[in-house]
């Protein structure tokens, strides 16, 4: 383990750092936007869904074109102009006093993230060496949630629920960021791999076929919607229901503890979860990440205290690292080199689930009442669980190329589409 984190590129190591200080400063705002919106502003729940979804509606649109631009023109470049693009983003955030000005920032915010996130994966991608990036994109994972452990809780005292000054924090966080990017690719820039695309930069029509004609690839991204599905309903829905629900007294901080129990909760099981999935085909453990979010939900819906909503977050979380901390390498895993960062920006279209979960959540809540848990979160579940049948189709047709295959397939980006 040590001799792996010592060919950890430096670039690497920035990005990841990075992202730790990143989520920290994002989880405790972002989260909180929801609440604000409804209790602050005074916008319904249908209102303040379409507001947060907006920002997933765009990054499903501007993700893959992100990753494929990086692709033709290189990750420093699009890297740079995005996260200094991202600050200022936060304090729009901080400024904004009416909601439709929160609906145009959000907008950005998801383009900004969108071009972002699948940029900087891909480079983590091509600065690892193959038997490394487990490791990496793990390190990744964790440091993410090393941030949530305390973002929600600083929120929390910084008054995220009610004031959007955390969001000039961010901004800030965001330029030092991008400063020590700049620097480092200075410094090690020289050691970065040559752009995968040499010759001739793609069509943007040919790489959406290529990614379109991927039988494994097109049933995971499918699937893999209504997984994202469920996972958002955590920071949208459930917000909304706990600051809403008399059942539950300071429903902002029940909330903010749940979001710290989650990320503690992925450091403690990310990694023997991890070591165990490893050993099963590699679309496996995302069907069991759906099951666990699914059966969360209804935990949700039913939990008529603060203990069954504990458990809750739990099961939630087991299913989290199932999903996320196999899908980098699953994707990287049946990617072609010269297309990585289109796979991965392909990806990002999975966050369709990002954008129909407040709107789903908020209309049943303005329907029901957050009162009626059942009758919110039992259809939010049996959604979420819509994505199994094209999981398991993905797990048939991966194992069939397999041994059509042979061994050839393990190593990433080998096989014909």
């Amino acid at each position: 383990m040590k001799k792996q984190l010592q060919q950890v590129h430096p670039l690497a190591w920035t990005i990841i750092i990075g992202t730790m200080f990143g989520r920290l400063v994002t989880s405790m705002s972002i989260p909180f936007l929801s609440i604000y919106l409804t209790q602050v502003l005074g916008a319904s729940s249908t209102q303040t869904g379409i507001t947060v979804a907006v920002s997933s509606l765009v990054g499903v649109m501007a993700s893959f074109y992100g990753g494929y631009i990086s692709d033709v023109i290189g990750r420093k470049i699009v890297m740079l102009v995005s996260v200094f693009g991202w600050a200022m983003v936060f304090f729009g955030f901080s400024a904004a006093q009416h909601l439709w000005v929160f609906f145009l920032v959000n907008m950005l915010n998801g383009l900004c993230r969108s071009v972002f996130e699948p940029t900087s994966r891909a480079l983590l991608s091509d600065l690892t060496r193959p038997e490394n990036k487990l490791l990496v994109f793990n390190l990744r994972y964790a440091a993410i949630n090393l941030g949530v452990v305390f973002g929600p809780i600083i929120g929390l005292q910084l008054g995220s629920a009610q004031s959007t000054f955390p969001f000039v924090i961010a901004g800030i966080v965001y330029i030092a960021y991008g400063a020590v990017l700049i620097l480092q690719f200075r410094v090690h820039g020289s050691s970065m791999p040559a752009s995968p695309v040499q010759v001739q930069a793609p069509k943007l029509r040919e790489a959406l076929a290529v990614t379109g004609r991927d039988r494994v690839f097109l049933p995971v991204l499918l699937g893999t919607v209504f997984c994202v599905l469920g996972y958002g309903h955590f920071s949208s829905t459930l917000a909304q229901y706990l600051a809403m629900n008399p059942q539950f007294e300071n429903g902002g901080q029940l909330f903010s503890f749940m979001l710290s129990l989650n990320a503690v909760t992925v450091l403690v099981v990310q990694y023997p979860v991890v070591r165990t999935a490893r050993n099963f085909p590699p679309i496996v453990p995302l069907i069991l990440g759906n099951i666990c979010v699914a059966m969360s939900m209804l935990l949700f819906g039913i939990a008529s205290g603060v203990t069954i909503l504990m458990i809750s977050v739990v099961l939630f979380t087991i299913g989290e690292v199932l999903l996320f901390t196999m899908m980098d390498m699953l994707i990287d895993r049946i990617a072609r080199p010269e297309w990585k960062g289109t796979y991965f920006g392909t990806m990002g279209f999975n966050n369709l689930g990002n954008v129909l979960a407040p709107v789903l959540g908020g209309l049943l809540l303005d329907e029901f009442g957050a009162g009626n848990g059942p009758a919110v979160f039992i259809p939010l579940a049996l959604s979420t669980a819509l994505g199994l049948p094209f999981l398991l189709t993905a797990h048939k047709r991966l194992t069939l190329r397999e041994r059509q295959e042979g061994p050839a397939l393990t190593a990433p980006g080998t096989h014909d589409n």
